[in-house]
């Protein structure tokens, strides 16, 4: 289980990954704590002003919110930025990693939060992203896909397409606010969101059922079958 920070090498390889203990996991069970750390670790440090405008919210519930995500380890004060008006505040990681079943097991309702909370930033940035699409550049209107796959797996052919899926991201430039002025010319930020999602009701083959279908969508050069929605 993961966020929508997840390095896709995981914490063995990625130095700047947090794994979530119990006290993190209650800390991001919250969608607006999971939005204002994926916004300091995508723009750098800001301010609680700045990050406010962004979710639309009061500054004095973006100030809150930081404050319980500083008590917890997951951003911390600016001091080099901010001053006796103004705090600034930055991502002390670039990656969450979620993959405790005892932990799961042990504080169910916080971790049902938690992933509804990234649940629900998936979705906000997938309907960002469609508001965008006639406006973006030919170029990378050609590279937007959202698809979907059913597949019949047992339970360890599903770890290992996860543990394939990570290995093939690996190969892949991870983004950051230091990325920019590293990477090569005409690159930008893409985010690719994978969900594994076991349907364990489905209905008998031998019962009809119209809504079960699969389905893919995508401009015509970049249609391709895939797992995809945020």
């Amino acid at each position: 289980m993961t966020d929508s920070n997840d390095a896709a090498r995981g914490p063995k390889h990625e130095s700047n990954t947090v794994v979530l203990d119990a006290k993190g996991l209650r800390a991001l069970a919250h969608p607006v704590r999971v939005q204002l750390v994926g916004l300091l670790r995508k723009f750098g440090p800001s301010t609680a002003t700045r990050l406010a405008e962004r979710l639309g919210v009061n500054s004095g519930t973006a100030s809150y919110h930081l404050r319980q995500l500083g008590d917890a380890g997951f951003v911390e004060e600016d001091t080099e930025r901010g001053n006796a008006r103004e705090r600034w505040w930055r991502a002390v990681h670039q990656s969450t990693w979620f993959s405790d079943r005892e932990l799961a097991e042990q504080e169910p309702e916080a971790a049902l939060a938690y992933l509804q909370s990234v649940a629900a930033v998936y979705t906000l940035r997938t309907q960002r992203a469609l508001g965008e699409i006639q406006t973006m550049p030919e170029q990378w209107r050609g590279t937007f896909d959202m698809s979907d796959w059913a597949l019949r797996l047992t339970p360890e052919e599903a770890v290992d397409l996860r543990h394939e899926l990570y290995a093939l991201l690996a190969r892949y430039r991870v983004d950051g606010p230091d990325t920019v002025a590293e990477a090569p010319e005409g690159a930008e930020r893409v985010s690719l969101i994978t969900q594994i999602l076991p349907e364990l009701d489905v209905p008998d083959p031998d019962i009809p059922d119209d809504g079960a279908t699969g389905t893919a969508s995508a401009p015509p050069r970049a249609r391709r079958r895939g797992m995809e929605t945020s």
